[in-house]
C-alpha cells in the first residue's frame, strides 16, 4: 500500500516547494499581502452564494521563519510531501486528497490551520452574497467599494509602509483588474506579484482563511454539506475548534 507521501506526491509530480522567508529589504518597511478567493464571477448558484476576497498581511520586519520551519517539520514528520495545502478539497477529499482517509486529510488540515492561527498575521475579508446581485457587473461593484473603504479606514495604517507588495496568482482576470485599479489609485507605494501557491506558505494561510470564512457563512445560515459536517462532524465542533479560534487574526 502506498504511502500518504505517495498517494500524494504520485498527483503533484512530487515537486518541493521554496519557502517564504522573513528578509529585510534595504532597510525599508514593507507590508506583504497576500490574497486568495473562494467563488467566481458567474451567475448566483445555490451551491456557490458567495464571493469572498481574503487578504493576508504580514509585515516583514516580523520574522516567522520559525513558524515555517516548525510547519514543515510538522509535514515532514507526518509523512507528507511538501506540496500546497488547499483547504477545500481535503474537506471535499478531491484531486490529490481524494485517496486519502478522513483521519489523514483531518491531520493535514490541522497542520495548516495551526499555522495560520499562531503565525503573527492578519487578516480581512471582503464578502458579497452573490444572491442579492441584479445586473452582472455588480459583483465588480461591490467588491471595488468594499475594498476601497477599507483600504481608505486603514489609510495611515498602510501609507506607514515604504513598500506594499501584493501577492496574488491571478487566478481569476477580474479580480485581477479590481486589485491593481484600487490599490494602485488609493496608495501610491504598491507592487504586484504573480505567485505560484507552493512557493508562499502565506498564500496557503490566505486559502486556509478563505475556506474558514465560506464556512463560518455556511454555518451560520445552516447551508453545510454533508462533506463538510463528516469532516467536522457538527456546526457546533466547527465554531469551537475553529471558527472561535481564528477570529483573533482578523484585522485591526
Amino acid at each position: 500500500m502506498l504511502g500518504l507521501a505517495e498517494r500524494i506526491g504520485s498527483y503533484l509530480g512530487g515537486e518541493l516547494p521554496r519557502h517564504f522567508l522573513y528578509k529585510e529589504v534595504n532597510g525599508l518597511k514593507e507590508l506583504s499581502v497576500f490574497i486568495d478567493e473562494s467563488g467566481d464571477f458567474g451567475q448566483y448558484e445555490f451551491h456557490a452564494p458567495f464571493y469572498i476576497v481574503t487578504l493576508v498581511f504580514h509585515d516583514q520586519s516580523i520574522d516567522i521563519t520559525e513558524n515555517i520551519n516548525h510547519l514543515n517539520d510538522k509535514i515532514r514528520n507526518s509523512g507528507l510531501p511538501e506540496c500546497p495545502v488547499h483547504a477545500g478539497p481535503i474537506i471535499r477529499r478531491e484531486f490529490e486528497f481524494k485517496y486519502l482517509s478522513s483521519m489523514e486529510r483531518k491531520r493535514i488540515f490541522n497542520i495548516l490551520f495551526n499555522f495560520t492561527r499562531t503565525t503573527d498575521i492578519t487578516y480581512h475579508s471582503i464578502i458579497t452574497e452573490k444572491k442579492q446581485l441584479v445586473e452582472e457587473i455588480d459583483l465588480n461593484i461591490k467588491i471595488t467599494k468594499q475594498l476601497s473603504a477599507f483600504l481608505r479606514d486603514n489609510y495611515k495604517t498602510f501609507t506607514q509602509y515604504d513598500r506594499i507588495v501584493v501577492y496574488y496568482d491571478y487566478g481569476q482576470m477580474e479580480l485581477t483588474n479590481i486589485l491593481v485599479t484600487v490599490f494602485n489609485a488609493l496608495l501610491d507605494n504598491v507592487e504586484f506579484k504573480k505567485v505560484v501557491p507552493s512557493d508562499y506558505k502565506l498564500f496557503q494561510a490566505a486559502d486556509m482563511l478563505c475556506t474558514i470564512e465560506l464556512l463560518a457563512l455556511k454555518a451560520e445560515r445552516k447551508m453545510l454539506t454533508k462533506s463538510e459536517i463528516a469532516f467536522f462532524k457538527s456546526a457546533k465542533d466547527l465554531n469551537k475548534s475553529y471558527l472561535k479560534a481564528i477570529q483573533k487574526k482578523w484585522f485591526k
